[in-house]
């Protein structure tokens, strides 16, 4: 016959954790759609690339203009000139709001996992910061922003630069 104190050693650990939260659903607000996500980054970008080329209209910068044209050669001038337009543009809207001027009229917000505000350094140096350094990499950069855009697909919708930065995005 079976003795069931034998039997019971053999069985997995049971425990119950109150603590944890089980589903994203607990979050003040909920994970912004894909669709919204793509739409406030196309308007990002929109910006940036105009803001781009009235730079290169009115100063000496020209990010487009690249006398050498190697993948493998940082472009670092090219990074901090963008990294600080990002700056002028999006950084207030970032540090006080935890939105980009993309996400405002969707109502997203960038925040922790668990609905808390994001830090400076989490945004400007996990979130925006190391990918923008990635890609002043042609090459890194390209294979950065592919596996980047790929990660939203997966059931939590959190991209590469999410996972980096621990923050999802949520629709209020």
């Amino acid at each position: 016959m079976n003795d069931p104190l034998q039997d019971a050693r053999y069985a997995p650990p049971q425990s119950h954790v109150e603590d944890v939260r089980q589903a994203s659903n607990d979050l003040p607000g909920r994970r912004a759609t894909r669709g919204r996500r793509f739409l406030a980054c196309m308007i990002d970008t929109a910006i940036a690339c105009g803001m781009f080329g009235l730079l290169a209209a009115f100063t000496p910068f020209n990010v487009w203009a690249n006398p050498d044209p190697s993948l493998w050669k940082p472009q670092i001038g090219n990074a901090v000139i963008g990294f600080v337009l990002f700056l002028i543009l999006q950084g207030y809207l970032l540090l006080t709001r935890g939105q980009t001027i993309g996400k405002v009229p969707f109502k997203l917000r960038i925040a922790r996992p668990d609905g808390s505000a994001a830090s400076i350094g989490r945004l400007l140096g996990l979130r925006y910061g190391l990918p923008w350094l990635l890609s002043s990499v042609g090459v890194f950069g390209m294979i950065y922003a592919l596996a980047d855009c790929l990660f939203i697909f997966r059931a939590s919708r959190r991209c590469l630069h999410d996972q980096i930065a621990d923050t999802v995005v949520l629709q209020d």
